[in-house]
């Protein structure tokens, strides 16, 4: 009979997707996992198999959580320019800490999604996830008059994406200051 988990493998994959945000997949080694989630090898692997599939596990997580966020906040009552524009602002103010780690998302595109399907298609379906959110707040704008009838919505929502990926990687080397002029000329453009 073996041992019982000395450890809440849940909060060890929020651990493991700190790490691999800061760090990225490569970067980040399994005496790293470990020394992280306070755990030995041997339970690292008999619990989660592989790096990889820890990886899978915290990305997934960081999916549902930043969909979940988006979605939470382009639902809530009041005009529409200003729940996207509050979403836009919460995406970036979570990109800018002070160690700028970017979306953990957009980071696994940059160094994974051109070798690795199963990536891509994570980081894919988040893009269209986020995409879909912002295409219905954008035609809920249109009907209440908001936003201008006779525009493409999904043009619209694809720019508004585009420019969250682009915020994205300037939160790793760029102000505050520039990530909110960028969420004013999406914003300006609408």
């Amino acid at each position: 009979m073996g041992r019982p988990k000395q450890f809440d493998p849940d909060v060890a994959v929020n651990k493991a997707m700190e790490l691999f945000w800061r760090k990225g997949f490569a970067e980040t080694t399994p005496q790293d996992l470990v020394a992280e989630l306070g755990i030995g090898k041997g339970s690292l692997y008999s619990t989660f198999f592989s790096k990889r599939a820890l990886f899978d596990l915290a990305l997934q997580r960081y999916v549902e959580m930043r969909v979940a966020g988006v979605v939470e906040t382009l639902e809530r009552p009041g005009p529409v320019t200003e729940r996207l524009r509050v979403a836009l602002l919460r995406l970036a103010d979570t990109d800018v800490t002070p160690t700028p780690r970017g979306c953990l998302a957009v980071n696994t595109a940059v160094e994974l999604a051109g070798c690795d399907e199963v990536a891509a298609e994570v980081v894919g379906r988040l893009f269209d996830r986020i995409e879909a959110a912002f295409q219905a707040v954008i035609e809920e704008g249109q009907r209440s008059g908001e936003i201008t009838a006779g525009r493409d919505s999904r043009q619209l929502a694809s720019l508004i994406l585009a420019s969250f990926i682009g915020m994205s990687v300037l939160a790793k080397t760029t102000d505050a200051q520039r990530l909110r002029r960028t969420i004013d000329a999406v914003m300006a453009a609408l």
